[in-house]
């Protein structure tokens, strides 16, 4: 339970951090998501090394997906992904219906503009991911209400 309470205190302050900095000149906002994305990305690689060291291979994309949203996403957030669905074409929509990154946000939409800061991370750390096992991936996230997220 504690490295949950300092994951999620370190999520915050790197997402503060980064746009504090913007807002002081330092950068622009669109390069402070590019930046979370980008270290979202390393993390993702690392951990994916990890988590599949002791794993027998994958048949096809899909196994790679259910291992993201079973293994990767319970080890990481501590609970399963809600929803997974695809269109059999190589598009796959991951929903989470309590996103923890986004649950200390109020569920008001005056928050929702504010949404996609907290989830460039994770977008990084799913294509990381997926990047260390031989899959290319454009990752993108949609919040239509807080804290759910697709």
């Amino acid at each position: 339970m504690a490295d949950e309470a300092l994951f999620l205190l370190l999520h915050n302050e790197m997402v503060a951090g980064l746009y504090r900095a913007a807002e002081q000149g330092e950068g622009e906002n669109g390069r402070c998501t590019t930046k979370l994305e980008s270290m979202g990305f390393r993390v993702g690689q690392g951990l994916i090394e990890r988590f599949t060291k002791d794993t027998a291979r994958f048949k096809d994309e899909l196994d790679i997906m259910k291992f993201i949203c079973k293994d990767f996403w319970t080890t990481v957030f501590k609970k399963q992904i809600d929803n997974l669905r695809t269109n059999h074409q190589g598009i796959y929509v991951l929903q989470d219906n309590k996103f923890r990154l986004l649950t200390q946000m109020s569920a008001g939409k005056q928050y929702l503009e504010h949404a996609p800061k907290y989830l460039a991370f994770t977008c990084g750390l799913i294509r990381g991911g997926l990047s260390n096992l031989g899959i290319k991936s454009i990752v993108t996230a949609e919040v239509s209400s807080m804290p759910a997220c697709k």
